[in-house]
């Protein structure tokens, strides 16, 4: 039987470090208050001429490495990403030039934070389907261009990033083989002024006008956010597990969106889970966006906290709105 597995994770951040201290300032907040509120220390920024692209390659490069193949192997290349590089050509054609990546399928989704698990999905059913045997998915996210500097909901959160996974196709009949379990998705475009960039779309192009109201700027409103995320994900992640006859209590590690320290520690607490279960790298890069679940997951790999065999479920949430879960046995 066909089933796709993760063979190697991959992220990059920028170099350059943003602390507390530099983004506290404009916001007239103490350092420390933008801990407590978001368990964020420090996220990482592009210097001035670098794209989602650039982030994009080198976390597709090091996932490739890590599965032991090449770039130039893949079938297909999907990038998730808020943050294009241009409106197009899509970001995921970047990318595959700048891989030398063969005339393969290239093409950018937009999911918001959600999106990495929606192009898991794409490359899950594309592999299983037989279209693909191979597909490099990534989230790249250069959010730092996008956030005003004054605003209190987004200034504190956001930094830049890429994660990816080269997923593959593997043929097994044991039920407890690894590989991707399943991946649901879904959307409530009802919520769509919750998370926003309100300008800069063919509904109110940039101009004169909307940069002088910052309308091409991120806006959120955080508390409805707050309260939506944790309220869809657990339920979403009790259906995901219910659907595959577990409990909270059969999952080794729970690998979710890490939007703000305080939506991980509810939903660990809804889900009776130990501290350790929930893994976290939210004060050191920030909220990434979509890339925040490849570069927690590709950490949590290389700090060998996942082990063969072990139970993972994946969550996300973000701007539409939309949210996703994912099961993967390790």
């Amino acid at each position: 039987m066909k089933r796709s597995r993760i063979v190697g994770t991959g992220s990059y951040v920028p170099s350059r470090v943003v602390d507390n201290q530099e983004v506290a300032a404009p916001l007239g907040l103490d350092p420390d208050q933008i801990v407590a509120l978001t368990g964020i220390r420090t996220r990482h920024w592009v210097e001035q001429g670098q794209a989602s692209s650039d982030l994009a390659v080198v976390a597709g490069q090091r996932a490739c490495e890590a599965a032991g193949m090449t770039p130039q192997s893949v079938d297909a290349i999907l990038v998730s990403t808020t943050s294009p590089d241009s409106a197009f050509p899509s970001t995921a054609c970047h990318v595959q030039r700048a891989l030398g990546v063969n005339p393969v399928m290239a093409f950018d989704l937009s999911a918001s934070c959600s999106g990495f698990l929606y192009g898991v999905s794409m490359a899950d059913v594309m592999i299983r389907s037989g279209q693909v045997r191979s597909c490099l998915v990534i989230a790249a996210e250069v959010k730092s261009r996008s956030l005003d500097a004054r605003d209190r909901e987004t200034a504190l959160l956001f930094g830049d990033g890429a994660g990816a996974v080269l997923v593959v196709q593997e043929d097994s009949a044991q039920p407890d083989a690894p590989g991707i379990l399943g991946v649901r998705l879904h959307a409530d475009g009802s919520g769509h002024g919750l998370i926003t960039i309100p300008a800069g779309g063919s509904r109110k192009p940039v101009g004169v006008d909307t940069v002088r109201a910052s309308e091409h700027m991120l806006r959120m409103q955080g508390r409805a956010v707050f309260r939506s995320a944790v309220r869809r994900l657990e339920q979403a992640m009790i259906d995901l597990l219910k659907e595959f006859g577990l409990a909270a209590g059969d999952v080794t590690r729970v690998i979710a969106h890490q939007a703000n320290a305080r939506i991980l520690e509810q939903l660990r607490r809804r889900l009776g889970l130990s501290p350790e279960a929930v893994y976290s790298v939210i004060e050191q890069y920030g909220n990434t966006s979509s890339a925040s679940l490849p570069i927690a997951l590709d950490q949590a790999v290389r700090t060998q906290r996942l082990a063969a065999g072990d139970l993972v479920l994946l969550g996300a949430f973000g701007g539409g709105l939309t949210w996703a879960t994912g099961l993967v046995r390790w």
